[in-house]
């Protein structure tokens, strides 16, 4: 049977590595634990010392990969307005966009008078490496993951700037790996086994592709890297990565703007606005593969920083996981697949160690099943679905 932490709602069948003490507790919540312990005036001071020798009275000090998401601009608002860096903002445009996270990328670039890279690649290819990416691993955001992570690094090199920052370390926030004493940096074991899921553009060749297709998603070799002095830091080893307190700074002090309605499958409005897809059937097929979805993640992250109860966690995880979201028609329409070839594939990634078949419906252990809340625990929430229009024109 899956096990499921006794303080959040995160199950055994993680999609990130994390473990379980012997009081059932998960090392995701162990970890919160820990940064909850931590001198963060003295990290701050760690972090000043560490940049001090990047600094370019020439040029730019470093570069920070951006979406412009809330977490793009809080890293934004300490790189320039706290520690005084000059940076360049590099992102990469998965074609996805929401309307409003389109804005707030837009808005960010004025608002911090930064300069930024905007890079878009064809749209021809995005499509390939969409229908490519789901066959092959059930990800049709692959592309979006692996564009992140690699095309600042050549902007870097080509750029010739050493220091990149990128903002919490996902695999430790979300599951605890490792220890915030490690001040762990990128790596690429990191980069290729987590951030890849262990593909690179190689295997995309030779699917209607070819390697000048795939040149944004071809990182800098181990000697060009070198040569720069390239250099990957995490900015939740310095400062305390509370998405809650930092959202609301960043609408407060910069314009940040929340997604205007309800998603259909998290309870957040300020997470993932890059991609209309990452909250709605790219994390389904994560529900696909493993038994839960983004409401259970962003609900354990709630529980870890003390705004909401885990009752409360298991009436929105309840209510939203297993919901198959509107905007799959859109990609559908997007890639040109039907609905029952979509599902054909989609149940070939199902984790046997989670689900199982009887007749023609899917089954699983839900926490639910063996959990009995007091009605006065649980606050009771309206859902309604999705607002926005998500049409989209091919190309832009």
């Amino acid at each position: 049977m899956t096990q499921y932490c006794v303080d959040c709602v995160v199950p055994s069948s993680s999609a990130i590595p994390l473990t379980f003490n012997g009081a059932g507790v998960c090392s995701g919540c162990l970890g919160a634990r820990e940064r909850a312990d931590i001198d963060w005036d003295a990290r701050k001071d760690m972090f000043l010392e560490l940049v001090e020798p990047y600094r370019n009275p020439n040029g730019y000090d470093c570069i920070i990969p951006v979406s412009g998401g809330k977490d793009s601009y809080y890293q934004v608002h300490l790189v320039k307005e706290v520690c005084g860096l000059n940076p360049l903002l590099v992102t990469y445009n998965g074609n996805n966009y929401t309307g409003v996270g389109l804005e707030n990328v837009q808005n960010m670039r004025e608002v911090f008078g930064a300069d930024h890279i905007f890079f878009t690649p064809s749209i021809d290819t995005l499509v390939k490496l969409n229908r490519i990416g789901f066959k092959l691993m059930g990800d049709m955001n692959w592309h979006a993951h692996a564009g992140i992570f690699v095309y600042p690094a050549r902007v870097a090199v080509e750029k010739h700037i050493p220091l990149m920052f990128w903002g919490e370390h996902g695999f430790r926030d979300i599951g605890g790996m490792g220890s915030y004493t490690d001040m762990v940096e990128m790596t690429d074991e990191y980069l290729y086994d987590s951030c890849l899921h262990g593909y690179d553009w190689g295997d995309m060749v030779g699917t209607g592709l070819e390697p000048r297709d795939l040149l944004p998603w071809q990182y800098p070799s181990v000697a060009e890297r070198q040569e720069v002095g390239m250099r990957g830091i995490f900015m939740s080893n310095y400062f305390k990565w509370e998405a809650n307190e930092h959202g609301q700074m960043v609408v407060d002090r910069y314009g940040f703007k929340p997604y205007p309605g309800e998603f259909e499958r998290t309870h957040r409005k300020m997470s993932n606005l890059d991609d209309m897809h990452e909250n709605g059937v790219h994390d389904y097929m994560k529900y696909i593969k493993f038994g839960y979805g983004r409401a259970t993640d962003h609900c354990c992250k709630d529980i870890r920083a003390g705004i909401m109860s885990r009752e409360e966690a298991i009436e929105i995880v309840r209510a939203r996981d297993h919901i198959k979201p509107r905007d799959l028609y859109r990609w559908l329409d997007y890639v040109g697949m039907k609905e029952s070839k979509f599902e054909e594939i989609a149940n070939t990634f199902r984790n046997p160690s989670v689900w199982n078949k009887q007749g023609l419906t899917w089954t699983k252990d839900n926490l639910w099943d063996a959990v009995t809340m007091p009605k006065e625990k649980v606050r009771k929430r309206t859902y309604s679905p999705w607002t926005e229009d998500i049409s989209y024109t091919k190309g832009t």
